[in-house]
């Protein structure tokens, strides 16, 4: 019965339409099946995992002031002048990276040695806060003695990380090829 119908068709295609019908030239395959188009793989967004930024931080301290280095080497056969030499150096190097990478801003901006209210710490202050001293029971005071102003991550400026860069290489292996 199909045959019949599909002839029905075709001669009412072609002659109202001037074509046959499609589910006609499909059937005798007059028409390419249309090819099922595979949607396009969605790309790989690279895994950040939580160390990566602080990997990342240590090899610009290594590479910008070779932090990594020194904090490395057996320093106790140098004379304090020496190692307060390298040091000198050293602390200016770390603080130029830190200053370009990380805006620091005091979680208390009061003047240590004085007394200070808890409440100076605004919003963080449950985090932000750490009592020492004769501490009450209850583990909170509404104040006392500034000893450390304390630091937060105001700005935080790290430069993008290449997906194909192994962060986990702090810094490479050096070869002098003569």
């Amino acid at each position: 019965m199909s045959r019949i119908g599909n002839a029905f068709s075709s001669f009412f295609g072609i002659l109202f339409g001037g074509e046959l019908p499609p589910h006609v030239a499909k059937a005798f395959g007059y028409v390419k099946a249309a090819e099922v188009k595979k949607p396009d793989p969605v790309p790989k967004v690279p895994e950040v995992k939580p160390a990566d930024g602080a990997l990342q931080f240590l090899g610009i301290l290594q590479r910008d002031a070779r932090l990594v280095d020194f904090l490395m080497e057996d320093i106790t056969a140098y004379s304090d002048d020496q190692v307060g030499a390298a040091v000198r150096t050293l602390h200016e190097q770390c603080g130029a990276v830190l200053k370009r990478c990380v805006t620091l801003a005091p979680i208390i901006d009061g003047v240590e040695g004085t007394y200070t209210k808890s409440e100076a710490a605004g919003s963080i202050a449950k985090q932000g806060l750490k009592f020492i001293g004769n501490v009450p029971a209850e583990g909170r005071a509404p104040g006392g003695i500034l000893r450390h102003k304390g630091w937060r991550a105001a700005v935080v400026d790290l430069p993008k990380v290449n997906s194909s860069v192994n962060l986990n290489i702090i810094a490479p292996a050096e070869i002098e090829v003569e």
